[in-house]
């Protein structure tokens, strides 16, 4: 067993995010199950009837870093992670582009699912990351994808 530090990337950045480098840093000699994440900027949201998501823009706190690295080693407590990388886009996003990617390497695809899962949860839950929606018909809506320190 390696005593290596499972959290292998946490970034909170304004530029393109990557599959592969999300996925490059969690293999694990130990681990059985890798579980990858990938959330987009889609078309459509709950929050407006009629008109389309033409764009967004993410906002983070200060905090969002140590926010991220907060829920990061909550889900290693947690679970028997071998691996976790996480990476969340902010800036004007379009349509396609990623947002966010996570990755969670773990001993068995069972808990490499469940952690996955919570890690992406308690980031969108918790870190404070906003997002500014434009639509279609020239509105607007601020989401939160966290909640303000």
């Amino acid at each position: 067993m390696t005593t290596e530090d499972p959290i292998r990337l946490l970034a909170v950045r304004d530029t393109p995010l990557s599959v592969d480098e999300v996925f490059a840093a969690v293999p694990d000699r130990e681990a059985g199950g890798t579980v990858l994440f990938v959330g987009t900027v889609r078309d459509h949201d709950g929050h407006a009837a009629d008109a389309a998501v033409t764009s967004l823009a993410y906002e983070a706190h200060p905090s969002a870093g140590d926010a991220l690295r907060s829920v990061a080693e909550a889900v290693v407590k947690e679970f028997p992670v071998r691996a976790l990388a996480a990476v969340h886009r902010v800036g004007e996003l379009a349509v396609g582009d990623l947002a966010v990617v996570v990755a969670v390497s773990c001993p068995h695809r069972q808990e490499a699912f469940a952690a996955c899962r919570k890690l992406i949860d308690d980031l969108k839950r918790t870190v404070p990351i906003w997002k500014h929606q434009t639509f279609s018909d020239g509105s607007r809506e601020w989401v939160a994808a966290g909640e303000r320190p």
